[in-house]
C-alpha cells in the first residue's frame, strides 16, 4: 500500500465531506406523476398476462431513436446509426429499430446470428476473441457485415478465412482509448493504429479496412469521448495523405447515458459505501442521489463540433454512432405483484431479481410504484423479491396509499442491461408483453 493510514483517512474525509447531489423532489415527483398517467395501460395488460411481466413500449423506442438521429444528423453531414444489441436483446425491439433505419451492432455470433434472422442488412460485429466460427459466419454474410477488429491476432484468421471462402470482408478496427486499466481488453493502442492499417494493407487483400472505430463508456457527459477524437484526430493528422483518404467511417461507438441522469440510493455513493463499510447504521431509504447527465443536444453539438475540427481535418468520412442505453432504457418496464407483507417495512412480490440478472437496486434507485393504490407519497419499506437470496432486492420504499398481498407494482424504465442479462434462477424468466 503506498498510502499511509493518515493520507487515506483524510482522502476518506473527503468523500465523507463532498456530498452526491440529491435528487430534487419535484423532478421525482413528476417522474412518478407521468407514469401512474399510463396506469390503466399497464392494469390492461395484466387481464391477459399475469405479473410478472416486462413491458416494452414501442413508440417510446421509435422516439428515443428519432430524436438520437435527429441530434446528430443536425451537426453532422453523412451519419450511420446502429443499435447495440447487448444492451437489451429482445428481438422485437431490435425489430423494431430496424423499422427506424438503425442497423445493429452485435458482438457474437449468436447475436449475429439473430441478427441475420431478423433480416439486418447493416451489421456491425465488434467485440473481443471473436471465434473463428463467429468470424466464418461474418465472412459467409459479408455483404452485410462490417467486422471491427479487435487485435493484431484477430486480423490474419479473419484474412485466412476471407481468402479461403474468396469474399472481401469490409472492416474497421478498434481502437482502444485506455492502455492501463480493464478496458484493454478492448482494441488496439493508438501509437499502433498506423502499423495495424499497414499490416492490413500489406498481408490481407481480402480485409478490405475502411475505418475506425472506439468506444468510451459510461458517458454523462461527451468530455472522454471529444478527449478521444482529439487524440485519434492529431494521430490521423501524422498519416501519409493516401492512407489518410482511406478511412471511410469513424464509429465512435455508443456509452451516452439517458439525460435523467444516474439515480442512486445512499448506499450507490461513495460517501454511502464507505459509511457501510465503517457500519454506520442503514442508510435513510427516502434519501435518493442523481448524477446529472447531458441532454442528447449537447452531446451532439460538442462532439459535432470536435469532429469536424480534429477528424475532418484529415479528410471527410461518415461518423457512425453505437447507442444501446440511451434507446431502450425507457422503452421497457417490469410488472410485478405482492405476494406477502411481512410487517409494516417489509413486502415480498411475485418476481425476483432474476429478470435483470444482478444486483442493481442494492445501489441504484428507481421509483417502486404501487399501480393498484396510487397515490403521490412515498414510504419507507423494504420490497424484496422472492428468490431464496437475500440480495434480491428491488427498493427500500414504494409510492402508494398503502401495500397489500395483491396489490400490481411498476418499475419503470428498466430497458438497458435488464433484459439481456435475465436468468433461469430459482424462479422462471417473464414474458414479455409488447405495446
Amino acid at each position: 500500500m503506498t498510502e499511509g493510514i493518515d493520507e487515506l483517512l483524510a482522502r476518506a474525509g473527503g468523500i465523507l465531506r463532498q456530498q452526491t447531489p440529491s435528487l430534487a423532489a419535484g423532478e421525482l415527483t413528476a417522474y412518478v406523476e407521468r407514469h401512474y398517467a399510463a396506469r390503466e395501460r399497464y392494469l390492461a395488460l395484466l387481464e391477459t398476462s399475469p405479473p410478472p411481466l416486462y413491458v416494452l413500449e414501442t413508440q417510446t423506442l421509435r422516439d428515443r431513436a428519432g430524436a438520437f438521429r435527429a441530434a446528430f444528423e443536425n451537426v453532422l453531414p453523412t451519419t450511420s446509426f446502429y443499435y447495440a444489441v447487448k444492451s437489451n436483446n429482445l428481438p422485437e425491439l431490435s425489430a423494431c429499430l430496424l423499422e427506424c433505419g438503425f442497423g445493429l451492432d452485435v458482438s457474437s455470433g449468436q447475436e449475429l446470428e439473430s441478427a441475420l434472422a431478423l433480416g439486418a442488412h447493416d451489421i456491425a460485429f465488434s467485440g473481443p476473441g471473436k471465434t473463428d466460427a463467429e468470424l466464418a459466419l461474418a465472412v459467409a454474410h459479408a455483404n452485410r457485415v462490417t467486422v471491427l477488429m479487435d487485435s493484431f491476432g484477430e486480423l490474419p484468421r479473419l484474412a485466412a478465412l476471407a481468402a479461403k471462402a474468396a469474399a472481401p470482408v469490409r472492416a474497421g478496427v478498434r481502437l482502444t482509448p485506455d492502455t492501463a486499466g480493464l478496458w484493454r481488453k478492448f482494441g488496439v493502442p493508438l501509437a499502433e493504429l498506423r502499423h495495424f492499417w499497414e499490416e492490413a494493407e500489406r498481408h490481407a487483400p481480402h480485409v478490405q479496412l475502411k475505418g475506425i472505430q472506439f468506444h468510451v463508456s459510461w458517458n454523462l457527459s461527451p468530455d472522454a469521448q471529444i478527449a478521444t477524437v482529439e487524440r485519434l484526430g492529431a494521430e490521423i493528422a501524422r498519416w501519409p495523405g493516401p492512407l489518410r483518404g482511406r478511412i471511410e467511417f469513424l464509429d465512435i461507438g455508443g456509452g451516452f447515458w439517458p439525460t435523467q441522469g444516474e439515480w442512486l440510493r445512499a448506499e450507490g455513493t461513495p460517501e454511502g459505501q464507505l459509511r457501510h463499510l465503517l457500519d454506520t447504521g442503514p442508510a435513510p431509504p427516502l434519501a435518493h442521489y442523481r448524477l446529472p447527465a447531458a441532454g442528447i443536444g449537447v452531446f451532439a453539438d460538442r462532439l459535432g463540433r470536435a469532429i469536424r475540427e480534429h477528424v475532418f481535418a484529415s479528410g471527410p468520412c461518415r461518423i457512425c454512432f453505437e447507442p444501446g442505453r440511451w434507446i431502450c432504457n425507457d422503452a421497457m418496464h417490469l410488472l410485478v405483484s405482492v405476494v406477502d407483507r411481512k410487517g409494516p417495512d417489509m413486502a415480498i412480490t411475485d418476481a425476483g431479481t432474476n429478470m435483470i440478472g444482478w444486483e442493481r437496486f442494492e445501489s441504484d434507485y428507481a421509483p417502486v410504484l404501487n399501480l393498484t393504490r396510487p397515490a403521490l407519497q412515498e414510504v419507507p419499506c423494504l420490497i424484496l423479491g422472492s428468490l431464496c437470496t437475500p440480495h434480491d432486492v428491488w427498493g427500500g420504499s414504494y409510492w402508494g396509499a398503502g401495500l397489500q398481498p395483491g396489490d400490481v407494482l411498476l418499475i419503470p424504465d428498466q430497458g438497458a442491461y435488464t433484459y439481456s442479462l435475465r436468468q433461469q434462477f430459482i424462479k422462471p424468466v417473464p414474458a414479455v408483453a409488447v405495446l
